[in-house]
């Protein structure tokens, strides 16, 4: 008997096509939340519950690109989708679900493949595999789905589109290839259509496109796709009963802090960039918060620090201590009590970063959420103008080729800022299925 967490799920024609294909190797690219995890889950738990016949230890793996995903993806909903009289163990040590029926159930990252290797293996499921390497798909998984007095193994590779690497490779090549097929569809044949017109409203347009409309998007060309100076530079006053938002990302060449208020203009909140400092050479953290002191210090309303959290591990000064250290030394006597510290506790992923800073720019509904003062910040808006990414990659910047020009590191600073105050990273979370 099913354990109660086999709860009954609305399969749409695409997702009928997937579990009945005979392939051995299905590639899925479907949206977010749209049950792809869900459906390999689910097949991992049939094929060990049934076994295989004449076959010692059948062994299944759900993976993800690290363990601590694959861990989260998998780990508890697996073993809420196993019946307890047919299973004979469990290693939590191990994330692995022996059954009575000889089967093997393992949970496993592919940071670390080596666990796998050697180990025979009947079926697996790579989740997110558009984050796993390719050597961990060639070297490891693939050889250890061929052993000899054993049937073929199977694989099932889902996630949503994203880059131009292994995944992209996988999907674009399985109409060729024999025992190969390939299935895509959209979060809104599955998802709540409020929850698809919130997230249309709260992500940039290229972002939505991925996430919610499995579509293959390039992310090449300039970082800040969305900026337009027609929409996004405005003369802008400092608000003095407003609080200020001061943004910092830690560096020498040049020595950049970002200055921001909430304010409600046009019948929209919107993020404003009210100032800048930007100091080319030879700049330390002490300098840039004695620059916003001069410019800032008698400000009314309350202050709020966001920036670079890996400034607390290093600093940019000869002076003893962190950076983190360096600009309370600074701001604190200045501001005193209307400091407040909003230092994030990890640095966001840079993808998650971008994409938080182009859904302020636009929406994929076409609300633009963020100006800038070119006057008081024509620095800002030089990085909005000039940052570039990594070419090939999959959204990330190009940090050689942009820092060479001086630029990334004021918009690092906004999205700080953004991705904190305004995330989206709950909405597109990597673990949400």
């Amino acid at each position: 008997m099913l354990t109660d967490r086999w709860t009954p799920l609305d399969a749409h024609v695409e997702q009928l096509r997937l579990i009945r294909s005979p392939a051995r190797f299905r590639v899925v690219a479907a949206g977010r939340r749209s049950g792809k995890t869900e459906r390999g889950k689910r097949h991992l738990v049939r094929c060990a519950l049934a076994g295989i016949t004449g076959v010692a230890r059948p062994t299944f793996v759900a993976a993800a690109p690290t363990r601590d995903q694959a861990k989260r993806i998998f780990w508890a909903d697996l073993k809420a989708l196993s019946p307890r009289e047919w299973v004979a163990g469990v290693s939590e040590s191990e994330l692995t679900i022996r059954y009575k029926v000889g089967s093997q159930l393992m949970v496993v990252g592919l940071d670390r493949p080596q666990r796998i290797e050697g180990v025979p293996l009947d079926g697996i499921v790579v989740d997110e595999i558009a984050e796993v390497k390719r050597e961990s798909w060639e070297q490891s998984i693939r050889p250890a789905l061929s052993t000899k007095g054993r049937p073929p193994g199977w694989a099932w590779f889902t996630g949503r589109p994203k880059g131009r690497g292994l995944f992209y490779d996988l999907y674009s090549l399985s109409g060729t290839r024999a025992g190969w097929e390939s299935f895509t569809w959209t979060s809104a044949t599955v998802v709540d259509p409020a929850e698809i017109e919130q997230a249309r409203a709260d992500l940039d347009p290229l972002t939505f496109a991925q996430e919610y409309e499995a579509q293959w998007v390039s992310f090449e060309g300039l970082a800040y796709y969305p900026w337009s100076p027609k929409d996004h530079l405005r003369k802008l006053a400092v608000d003095q009963t407003k609080p200020l938002i001061i943004a910092l990302d830690f560096n020498v060449d040049p020595g950049t802090a970002v200055v921001m208020q909430e304010q409600y203009l046009d019948g929209e909140t919107r993020t404003c960039v009210v100032g800048e400092v930007h100091i080319p050479r030879n700049s330390n953290t002490p300098a840039v918060c004695r620059r916003l002191v001069a410019d800032y210090g008698k400000h009314p309303a309350d202050v709020y620090l966001y920036g670079d959290p890996a400034g607390g591990a290093r600093h940019t000064s000869q002076t003893e201590g962190t950076d983190w250290e360096l600009a309370r030394q600074v701001l604190a006597p200045a501001f005193g009590e209307r400091l407040r510290w909003r230092v994030a506790k990890k640095p966001p992923y840079v993808r998650d970063r971008l994409n938080a800073v182009n859904s302020r720019l636009r929406s994929a509904s076409g609300v633009v959420r963020l100006l800038v003062d070119p006057a008081r910040a024509p620095n800002v808006v030089k990085d909005f103008e000039g940052v570039t990414l990594l070419k090939g990659g999959s959204g990330e910047i190009d940090k050689k080729g942009s820092e060479a020009k001086g630029l990334t590191h004021l918009t690092d600073a906004i999205g700080y800022y953004i991705s904190e105050a305004h995330s989206i990273a709950a909405r597109v979370s990597s673990f949400d299925e």
